[in-house]
């Protein structure tokens, strides 16, 4: 009697298998590396797959901590932009259309009809450019730091911008990091921090050029292009008051304050980051 109820109990849920890969795309300026989640099934099958899009200076390595969270039920992708992490370099001055261009291509690499796509910095101009550019492949757009400079802010920024690693003794190696610890935002750990100093490190030239062209993107004049529904994260960091003037020229956003949480947001709380991603994303 034991025995049966044993053979007619129902087998335990397991829980979901999440792949963590990395690979190589081809695009306009050579093979670009791919930081890559996906569930058991493949992705292909589950929800719309998401594209995650660094800062300059920095690597997909930003999205290592949550793609294990995301990719419970979608397939995450996090290349490392042109001249960072181990992606080949543009060999002239890019802007950020051209770096936009390329993700493009990797993008079309994927032969699916449609993407969301979340941006940090740098990467959520990107994702602006690639919803303005491809309004039928691009469904959602997440963005966190978009910068919007006055004039005066460019010019200051731009005479002001380093590549860390240029001087003999390594002080100014001293002082990116110094800066890095100023910014840091809660629960960070400094093995974050000495991961994202050695994506700037790597990136040398090609961040410093990628920073230049950030300074230089007419941001208000660009996003209200984004038709697109689109969600602007507001943290406590050095983009903070940029976030309602970004809100305000998209034609569809909204705005979430976050306001726990600043610079290192995805590794802190990377559950919290695949929660609010989910709510937006999944509507």
């Amino acid at each position: 009697m034991i025995q049966a109820k044993h053979r007619n109990r129902l087998p335990l849920p397991q829980p979901a298998v999440v792949h963590v890969r990395r690979s190589y795309a081809e695009s306009r300026y050579g093979q670009i590396h791919l930081w890559t989640a996906y569930p058991s099934g493949g992705g292909f099958d589950e929800r719309l797959p998401v594209v995650c899009l660094h800062h300059a200076g920095g690597s997909g390595r930003l999205f290592a901590a949550m793609l294990r969270e995301l990719g419970h039920d979608r397939s995450v992708y996090a290349p490392d932009l042109p001249g960072h992490g181990s992606s080949d370099a543009a060999n002239s001055k890019v802007t950020v259309a051209d770096i936009a261009a390329a993700v493009g291509d990797f993008v079309d690499s994927l032969r699916i009809r449609a993407v969301d796509v979340f941006g940090y910095q740098l990467g959520a101009l990107l994702a602006a450019e690639l919803a303005i550019a491809r309004p039928q492949q691009i469904r959602r757009v997440m963005l966190w730091g978009a910068p919007c400079y006055s004039p005066q802010e460019r010019a200051s920024l731009l005479q002001a911008a380093t590549t860390p690693g240029a001087r003999d003794d390594g002080g100014d190696v001293i002082e990116e990091w110094q800066r890095m610890l100023q910014r840091r935002g809660a629960n960070v750990p400094p093995a974050a921090l000495a991961e994202e100093l050695g994506d700037r490190l790597r990136a040398g030239s090609s961040g410093t050029r990628a920073m230049s062209a950030v300074i230089e993107y007419p941001t208000l004049e660009r996003l209200p292009l984004v038709k697109q529904p689109a969600l602007v994260l507001r943290l406590r960091d050095e983009s903070w008051d940029h976030a309602p003037r970004v809100r305000a020229a998209l034609p569809t956003g909204s705005m979430l304050d976050v306001a726990d949480y600043g610079q290192g947001f995805l590794s802190a709380a990377p559950q919290r980051f695949a929660s609010i991603a989910r709510e937006f994303l999944d509507r």
